[in-house]
């Protein structure tokens, strides 16, 4: 299913047809939120209402016991919901994120790869729970929780 209508699918769809094309893509989103920027993700998989986004294991994302920290992973998750919100959300709608709840279930000692998947009739006024889920190379769950979303109708101009 192919949401080109979404300046966001749209810019996705064409850029990754590139060499590259999606490390240039993960590279347009962190300059546009430069936080992200400080795990150096690269999105994997983009459709509406999921996103992948991988975290390569290496020292700047380390703990002291040189596995993947946690804030990173939730750096990682929370990039992963931003960008399946932003390419799935219908265009009456704006959201902004209310809270996150996550467990820890296991170490994170391989690269990580963070995934937020959400239902199309979940896009409704109110509070919106995004599950979101980080998985090492063997297929764990070191993550496992969901983030809270703020949904709203956007302002009439």
């Amino acid at each position: 299913m192919r949401n080109s209508s979404n300046k966001l699918m749209s810019i996705y769809n064409k850029v990754t047809k590139l060499p590259f094309g999606n490390k240039i893509f993960s590279l347009i989103i962190s300059f546009k939120a430069p936080f992200f920027g400080t795990i150096s993700p690269k999105i994997t998989k983009l459709k509406p209402h999921y996103c992948e986004c991988l975290i390569k294991k290496k020292r700047a994302v380390h703990n002291h016991i040189k596995t993947v920290h946690v804030i990173a992973i939730c750096n990682g998750l929370e990039m992963a919901m931003g960008v399946m919100a932003e390419a799935s959300i219908p265009k009456h709608l704006r959201w902004i994120p209310k809270g996150m709840t996550l467990d820890y279930t296991a170490k994170a000692g391989t690269d990580i790869m963070c995934i937020a998947e959400v239902k199309p009739e979940q896009w409704q006024v109110g509070d919106m729970f995004v599950p979101v889920t980080a998985y090492d190379t063997s297929g764990t769950i070191v993550v496992k929780g969901e983030i809270k979303l703020w949904i709203s109708e956007k302002v009439k101009k």
